[in-house]
Parts: structure tokens; C-alpha cells; sequence
């Protein structure tokens, strides 16, 4: 055989060379080698902090799953679909929320989507209507889809709430196109949320919880019982990055006595969500 053939496109020979190009040219290899550059460029003023932080944060979200996410079952502001609309109508008020699960019997079970601007329509007309009558069919999504996928879903069928189900087909929480939003441009308020609520902690099954990490650390102490308080830090990502002396990335975990502390988003400035199991 003649040697002055070109190597197959497949060959062995070719992809050393291949990688050996990719050594030389510093071309990103992983996902990692991708954002110690964007850093670098942020670092020579070429990307300013806020955008870094947004492009992170849309590479991150092909890594989480909608679990990590997801509003619990227990937390969810649920109606019956028997309920008539009259009778709703303080809690949509009281919540402020523009989409409400509809439950039948318990919330394992959502059967469907009731839309606040579909019940202030026929509440003026019909106020004796059930839920039922005018809810809209739900979205579901399974609690190990990626959040990437998820964002493309909701955009191309238009809705905005999705409810997340378990491996037994029962609800298990839910989810909204905000919530996944927030993992890219950080968190969204509106006129509705309530900067002192409590919504720091979200309980995912009896030894699991979700934590913002800017939850203050003596809440921390007084929801969980524990003594992590000290003058060195003020919030539980402030704790984390104290424990392990640098700030961490997605992954990373600190155990302390019994409790896991798993970084589930972070970027280069700040912690963003944590996962806590206690053994």
C-alpha cells in the first residue's frame, strides 16, 4: 500500500493529531475549560460581571435536573377542582398567584391548570361554576428531565407552569418558566413576592431540603437546630465558602457533623442554591 495516502478521517492517527491540535491551539476541551475562559475574559473587561454570571448560568442549567428546582408538593398553593369560584377567590387574592394546580383528593393528584385571568372572567358571570369547569389541562414533566430541555418545552407549548412528577406518577411539586429563568439571570421579583417570607428552605422528603444560600445562617440555626452562626459570615453561603475556603463550584460538598451541604448552582462571584441532607 502506497504510504502517501492522507490517514482516515477515523483513524487512530488522526485523532491524536486532533488532540494534540487542541493542546496547542487552546481550544476548550469540557464545559470547564469553556468558562476558565469566559473568566479570563472577564477578567480583561471583554464580558462585564452580570453577563459572565447569565452565561454560566445558561451553561449550568444543562446540568440540573428539574428536581433541583422544582417547588415541593407540600408548598404548593393548591385548589380543589370541585371547589366553586366564588370560594376560591380569597386565596387567589391572598397569593397573588396567576396559576393554580387543581387537585383531586390530595395533591399527589393535580388534574389540571386553573388560570387566575379564566377565573376573574367567569367569576362575574357565574360565580356559582366549579374549578373544574374551567381549569385547563396541566403540562407534566418528570423530576429527572434537564432544565434546558425543560426551557425549550415550556417556550414551544406556550406554557408557564409544568407539574413535575415522581416514578409512581404522582405529583411531586411544580415548576414554572420563572423558576427556570432564575437559574440563568438570578432571582425574579415581582410585586407579589414578600421579602420576609420564609421561602429560604424547601423540604424535598424527610432528610433532603433545597436552601438558598442567602439565607441568613441564624434562621438556619433556629429552623435546623444547629449552632453555625459566627461574626464571620451572615448567610449559608457565607458559611460554605468560609468552611472550605474558596468559592466553590457546582458539586462541590461540605460535611459538617451530620449535615451534607451540596452546592447545586453557583458562578465565580456567589452560591446561588444548595441541597442539605441530614443524615
Amino acid at each position: 500500500m502506497s504510504d502517501d495516502h492522507p490517514p482516515s478521517r477515523h483513524s487512530p492517527q488522526k485523532s491524536w493529531l486532533d488532540k494534540i491540535s487542541h493542546l496547542l491551539t487552546g481550544e476548550p476541551q469540557d464545559l470547564e475549560d469553556l468558562l476558565e475562559i469566559l473568566r479570563e475574559a472577564r477578567e480583561k473587561r471583554l464580558l462585564d460581571t452580570d453577563a459572565l454570571s447569565m452565561i454560566e448560568g445558561a451553561l449550568q442549567i444543562s446540568q440540573m435536573r428539574v428536581r433541583d428546582i422544582m417547588i415541593p408538593r407540600v408548598q404548593m398553593v393548591v385548589v380543589p377542582k370541585e371547589a366553586s369560584l366564588e370560594s376560591i377567590f380569597p386565596l387567589v387574592i391572598e397569593f397573588g398567584h396567576s396559576r393554580y394546580p387543581v387537585i383531586e383528593d390530595d395533591r399527589s393528584k393535580v388534574v389540571g391548570i386553573l388560570l387566575a385571568k379564566d377565573l376573574l372572567a367567569h367569576v362575574l358571570q357565574n360565580k356559582t361554576l366549579t374549578v373544574q369547569e374551567i381549569m385547563r389541562p396541566s403540562s407534566v414533566v418528570p423530576e429527572s428531565k434537564r432544565l434546558n430541555v425543560l426551557l425549550k418545552e415550556l417556550r414551544t407549548n406556550g406554557n408557564h407552569m409544568a407539574i413535575v412528577v415522581d416514578e409512581y406518577g404522582q405529583a411531586a411539586g411544580l415548576v414554572t418558566i420563572e423558576d427556570v429563568l432564575e437559574q440563568i439571570v438570578g432571582e425574579i421579583e415581582d410585586e407579589h413576592d414578600d421579602h420576609q417570607d420564609e421561602g429560604y428552605i424547601f423540604q424535598r422528603n424527610e432528610h433532603e431540603y433545597m436552601i438558598k444560600a442567602l439565607m441568613p445562617i441564624e434562621e438556619f440555626d433556629a429552623h435546623f437546630s444547629t449552632h453555625l452562626a459566627t461574626d464571620e459570615y451572615d448567610t449559608v453561603g457565607g458559611f460554605i465558602v468560609s468552611q472550605l475556603e474558596h468559592m466553590p463550584k457546582k458539586g462541590e460538598s461540605l460535611i459538617v457533623d451530620s449535615l451534607r451541604f451540596e452546592v447545586v448552582r453557583a458562578d465565580n462571584r456567589r452560591i446561588y442554591l444548595v441541597k442539605l441532607k441530614i443524615k
